[in-house]
């Protein structure tokens, strides 16, 4: 029976995940290896909480009790728990070696998860001890409004794990969805024609950016592709791109865009720079 969580990572996604953990009620921890980090998360945390409470969705009593539920550390020997899940950078080698270190201080029975949205489980688990407790838990941005959660088994997840974290899932108030483990996974594979024929559209001239955001909003969708690549991230949504990219030994289809290339070369990554394609106040 899963009882606590650890949530490794306390950017915008990891942040968004603990407070979904502990608004569930889960005892939940929320570890980073930079205080800054910490203090960001709290201050996301208790907005998103107070936006609840002024909307009614929420009651004050309740929003005090999940936090009370929120642990945030920066001492790894806390991170101890049921169910361990990443949201760190995107990058296999610095996953496994979290994994590893974190399967030293906890049972047999913790399960890892990675909220990777484009590497592979299978090779992230390749090199973590108990390869068959590794298995993908992928949120989507931000966290803790989105439903979809994709559950991803890569060739070494044992069938009960991913199981386990199905219903989680559920316990969590979203939707989970079961995937095999492949470049992209569903949503991100789908996704990128989104972001990348509506840059093509930009790139030649035939309707600049809030025209396609402006027209793909009024076709049904939540956000337009350059609010959303700007919400996501420049850097982080081009990663993305570019995982796909090679994983599909450079399919035109998934080539990174040069709209997005310059802007993340520039620092130009979106809400969290205050500017992107889009300019934002601070």
């Amino acid at each position: 029976m899963i009882q606590s969580i650890v949530v490794c990572g306390a950017g915008t996604m990891g942040a968004g995940i603990a407070q979904i953990a502990a608004y569930s009620g889960f005892n939940t921890v929320l570890f980073d290896i930079q205080q800054e980090g910490l203090n960001k998360a709290r201050v996301q945390i208790e907005k998103s909480l107070n936006t609840a409470v002024e909307k009614g969705k929420l009651a004050e009593a309740d929003k005090q009790e999940v936090l009370q539920h929120i642990r945030f550390t920066t001492d790894m020997e806390d991170c101890v728990a049921d169910v361990i899940i990443e949201a760190i950078v995107e990058k296999v080698a610095a996953k496994t070696t979290l994994f590893n270190q974190l399967a030293a201080i906890n049972t047999p029975d913790t399960i890892f998860a990675t909220n990777t949205s484009s590497l592979s489980i299978s090779e992230i688990a390749e090199t973590v001890s108990h390869p068959s407790r590794v298995v993908g838990m992928h949120f989507f941005n931000p966290a803790h409004l989105m439903k979809l959660v994709e559950v991803v088994s890569g060739k070494h997840t044992a069938p009960e794990i991913a199981n386990t974290v199905f219903e989680l899932v559920r316990k969590m108030g979203k939707v989970p969805v079961s995937v095999k483990d492949t470049p992209g996974f569903i949503v991100n594979r789908v996704a990128r024609l989104y972001y990348l024929e509506s840059m093509h559209l930009a790139e030649q001239g035939l309707a600049d950016f809030s025209t396609i955001d402006q027209l793909l909003e009024s076709a049904g969708f939540k956000m337009g592709p350059f609010a959303l690549m700007d919400l996501i991230g420049n850097d982080v949504n081009l990663a993305v791109t570019q995982s796909l990219y090679d994983a599909f030994h450079h399919a035109p289809r998934f080539k990174p865009n040069v709209l997005q290339e310059q802007r993340v070369k520039d620092g130009k990554l979106g809400r969290k720079t205050g500017l992107g394609f889009y300019r934002y106040e601070q």
